[in-house]
C-alpha cells in the first residue's frame, strides 16, 4: 500500500509517516489464528494491541491510514501545540498588567514548522517499530470481515478468537448548499496550513471550534463563528460557557450564535457564509472556512454485515461489556461511544483487553470520563451537572466558588471562571464537578478520583493542599459543604457544649 503523503511534504512530515506508515514496508505473513485482531491503529487500537500483547496473546493489528490515529496526527497533539504557541503570544500581549513590556511579532510558518517537529517527535510512541518490538503483527492497508471469524487486508487472511473494532471516527460534514466548492477546512486538513489565514470563519461552537478560533485570532486572524446553538459549547453550564464567549470576544473573536445556515458562496479566494438568524439574513466573508461541527464514526467498508456487527447512526452497536452483536466480536473508541476523547477511547480499550480475553465483567456504563475544553480559561467537566440531576430525579447540591476567592488566581492575574462541585445533600457523595480557569484539565483531577473511589466531600475539606495554589479550591469547596451540615439543631448543641465547658 502507497504511503500517504502529508502536506507540507517537509522532512517534519517525513518522519511522522516513516513512523506511523513506514513507505515500502511489506506487511508480514499471517502467523495463524489470532487470540485478537484489531481494526485501527488510533488510541482504542493501540492501547488494546499493545496490552493484550503485554499479556501473552497472539495479536494483529490494521491500519489502513496512519498509525496514532486522529489524536496524533490530526487532533490532540498538533492541536494542543498550536494553543499552545497562541496561549504564548496571548501572554507575551499582557505583560503590561505585570509591569513589563514587550512587541510580539508572530511567525505562523514558524509556529506551524513547531508543530510538524512536536508531532514527529512524538510519533514513535504509536508508531510501527514500537508495536512490532511488543509482539504485535502491523499489518497496513484497508481491512474487511470476510466472515464471523476472519479479516483480509492485502490479500491476506487474518483469522481470529476475538477481534476488536477501534476504527475511530472523522470530521461530519454539513449539507449545506456550496460548502463542499468551498474548500473548507476541517481539523483533518487545518494543520496542513503554513501561511496564516487573514481571515477565517469557524461553523460550529463546540471545543474544536471554540479552541481553533481562539488560536487563530490570538495568532493574528479575524475569526468569526457562526453556529446554530445559541450558546458556544452547548453542553456545559450556561454560566461556564458564558466565561468562554467573554473571553472569545475579548480576544478579537465575533460570535454569531443561534444562526441557521442557508448556504456558502466563493467567488475568488473568498467564501461567504449566508445564514439566518431571528429571521434576518445575514452573511459574513473570510478567506477560508473551518467546519467543527462534530464526528461521524468509520463504519463504511468493514465488512460489518458479513461479520454480523450491527451499526446505526451513532457507529457500531455495542452493549454494557462493548461485546457487538457477534459476540467475539468488540468495538472501542470514537467508532461506538458518544464521548470521543483519547482517554475515553483508552479506558474503553482496557475493558475489551478485560472482557474479551478474559472472562471479565467489567462496564462501560462504571467508568467516570472526564472532559476538557483547551480554550483560555479552560472548561473541564466531569459526572451530573445540577440539570442533569434535576433530571435524573437525583437529590443534589451544587456548590461554586468562583476564582477570584482563591489567592493564587488572584496573584497570577487571571480570575476568570470558578469552580462547581455537585454533591449528593445527604451523604456528600460527589455527583459531578465543572472547573473553569486557566489549567482546568489539570486540576480537575482530585473531583474526578472523589467520583471514581467513592471520596465524600468532607474527604476533600480534609485534604491539604499546598498553599497557595489553584488546587485548594477542592478544599474550600469541602468546606463550603460542611458548612450546609452545620444546621441550626447542630449550631445549638454546639453553644450549649461551649457553654458547659466554661
Amino acid at each position: 500500500m502507497t504511503a500517504p503523503l502529508i502536506l507540507p511534504d517537509d522532512a517534519y512530515n517525513r518522519e511522522l509517516v516513516a513512523h506511523v506508515h513506514p513507505p515500502g514496508r511489506v506487511n508480514p505473513t499471517p502467523a495463524g489464528r489470532y487470540q485478537l485482531v484489531v481494526l485501527g491503529g488510533g488510541t482504542a487500537g493501540l492501547v488494546s494491541a499493545m496490552g493484550a500483547a503485554a499479556l501473552g496473546a497472539k495479536v494483529a493489528l490494521v491500519e489502513r491510514h496512519l498509525l496514532g490515529g486522529d489524536c496524533l496526527n490530526t487532533g490532540c497533539v498538533p492541536s494542543k501545540a498550536l494553543i499552545a504557541a497562541a496561549r504564548a503570544v496571548a501572554d507575551a500581549r499582557r505583560l503590561g498588567a505585570f509591569g513589563a513590556r514587550a512587541t510580539v511579532e508572530v511567525d505562523f510558518p514558524a509556529v506551524m514548522e513547531r508543530l510538524r517537529r512536536l508531532r514527529a517527535e512524538i510519533a514513535p510512541h504509536d508508531g510501527v517499530e514500537r508495536l512490532t518490538g511488543a509482539g504485535v503483527d502491523v499489518f497496513l492497508g484497508d481491512a474487511r470481515f470476510v466472515s464471523r471469524d476472519a479479516v483480509e487486508v492485502g490479500g491476506a487472511r487474518l483469522m481470529f478468537s476475538r477481534a476488536v473494532i477501534a476504527t475511530g471516527a472523522r470530521a461530519a460534514s454539513l449539507p449545506v448548499p456550496g460548502l463542499a466548492e468551498a474548500a473548507a477546512y476541517t481539523n483533518e486538513t487545518i494543520f496542513n496550513l503554513t501561511e496564516l489565514p487573514t481571515s477565517l470563519v469557524v461553523i460550529g461552537a463546540g471545543p474544536i471550534g471554540c479552541e481553533l478560533a481562539q488560536s487563530f485570532a490570538r495568532l493574528g486572524s479575524t475569526v468569526t463563528i457562526v453556529s446554530l446553538d445559541d450558546q458556544v459549547m452547548p453542553r456545559e453550564d450556561a454560566d461556564a460557557a458564558a466565561v468562554v464567549a467573554v473571553a472569545l470576544v475579548e480576544d478579537g473573536v465575533a460570535l454569531r450564535l443561534g444562526a441557521k445556515l442557508l448556504r456558502v458562496d466563493r467567488a475568488g479566494g473568498t467564501a461567504t457564509v449566508v445564514f439566518e438568524r431571528a429571521g434576518v439574513e445575514e452573511r459574513v466573508s473570510a478567506a477560508g472556512v473551518l467546519v467543527a461541527v462534530g464526528r461521524a464514526p468509520n463504519v463504511e467498508g468493514l465488512g460489518l454485515d458479513v461479520a454480523g456487527v450491527a451499526v446505526d447512526r451513532a457507529g457500531v452497536v455495542v452493549d454494557d461489556f462493548l461485546r457487538t452483536a457477534n459476540p467475539h466480536i468488540f468495538a472501542a473508541g470514537d467508532v461506538c461511544s458518544p464521548l470521543k476523547f483519547t482517554h475515553a477511547a483508552d479506558a474503553m480499550a482496557r475493558i475489551v483487553i478485560q472482557n474479551a480475553l478474559f472472562p471479565g465483567r467489567a462496564r462501560v456504563s462504571r467508568l467516570v470520563v472526564p472532559w476538557c475544553t483547551y480554550t483560555e480559561p479552560e472548561v473541564a467537566h466531569v459526572g451530573l451537572t445540577e440539570a442533569d440531576a434535576r433530571k435524573q430525579g437525583v437529590p443534589c447540591l451544587s456548590l461554586t466558588l468562583p476564582l477570584h476567592d482563591v489567592d493564587r488566581a488572584v496573584l497570577e492575574g487571571d480570575t476568570r471562571g470558578f469552580a462547581r462541585l455537585n454533591v449528593h445533600p445527604g451523604t456528600g457523595r460527589v455527583l459531578g464537578a465543572t472547573l473553569v480557569g486557566r489549567n482546568a484539565g489539570d486540576m480537575i483531577g482530585p473531583a474526578v478520583l472523589a467520583m471514581t473511589a467513592g471520596i465524600s466531600a468532607s474527604t476533600l475539606a480534609r485534604t491539604i493542599a499546598p498553599y497557595p495554589t489553584q488546587g485548594e479550591i477542592w478544599k474550600r469547596l469541602g468546606d463550603a459543604w460542611q458548612r450546609t451540615r452545620f444546621t441550626a439543631r447542630v449550631e445549638a448543641i454546639v453553644r450549649l457544649w461551649l457553654r458547659w465547658m466554661r
